[in-house]
């Protein structure tokens, strides 16, 4: 994004009228959809957990904390959260484990956590390179940091270039598969492992989309998920027939 937004701006994006509907640029409440979402939840703490068995877990952007209870099966939970409205609700899930703000101002030593994850967060973030690097200062050694975000070198992106539905008033910030590893491979991190789409598979987000289902008709949009699911797993190096992805971190 360029000019960068001020901080103020950023800041007043994720108030309560971002997550119930009332702001032009919003996002879910995820307590709606709780039951629903608990499926890529659980799937995705699954797949971290084939690496790193325990540890500190640290959720940056953990929104109202169902990632973090999630990990609570295997981990400790901590979380950050910029917004104070959804950053409260998973203090009282976690007391004293979560901080409210931005990235740069948290309380939590180096060398702490053995996983990070960044749910489609960075594209959120000014300033991304700094949070990457604060990341590995905070994992110990052989710990992973996990993120999502879109893959704008990916032939989704390419075709559809403005009208691509990723461009969003607090996405700040774009990658592709290969400048983000490059970025987390200078930044300290050892090794970098791609998961194209996701690091799950089709039936927990089929589970999931079950969340936004008004009527037994709505079963249709499983086709399209499945079909997109499916296009998702044609890639080869830097070729990604979608812009789904994920990277694994390690330390």
């Amino acid at each position: 994004m360029n000019p960068p937004f001020s901080d103020e701006y950023i800041d007043s994006l994720y108030g309560q009228n971002y997550y119930d509907g009332t702001a032009s640029y919003s996002y879910i409440d995820e307590r709606r959809v709780k039951k629903y979402a608990r499926y890529v939840w659980d799937k995705r703490i699954d797949t971290i957990h084939g690496y790193i068995p325990d540890g500190n877990f640290l959720d940056v952007g953990a929104s109202f904390g169902g990632l973090m209870e999630s990990a609570a099966r295997f981990y400790t939970p901590y979380g950050i959260e910029i917004s104070p409205y959804s950053g409260k609700e998973a203090a009282k899930l976690f007391a004293g484990n979560v901080h409210i703000g931005g990235f740069n101002g948290h309380p939590f030593r180096h060398d702490f956590f053995s996983v990070i994850t960044m749910i489609e967060l960075l594209e959120h973030l000014k300033e991304p390179l700094r949070a990457i690097e604060e990341s590995c200062r905070l994992l110990k050694k052989g710990g992973v940091l996990v993120i999502q975000t879109a893959n704008m070198g990916g032939l989704q992106a390419k075709i559809k270039k403005d009208s691509y539905g990723y461009f969003l008033p607090g996405h700040l910030s774009y990658f592709s598969k290969k400048n983000l590893t490059d970025a987390l491979l200078r930044s300290g991190f050892s090794r970098v492992k791609a998961f194209i789409p996701v690091d799950f598979g089709l039936l927990p987000k089929l589970k999931k989309s079950r969340g936004n289902f008004n009527s037994i008709f709505d079963y249709r949009h499983w086709f399209r998920i499945s079909a997109y699911h499916a296009l998702g797993l044609l890639h080869f190096r830097d070729f990604c027939a979608t812009s789904s992805m994920v990277l694994y971190a390690f330390k």
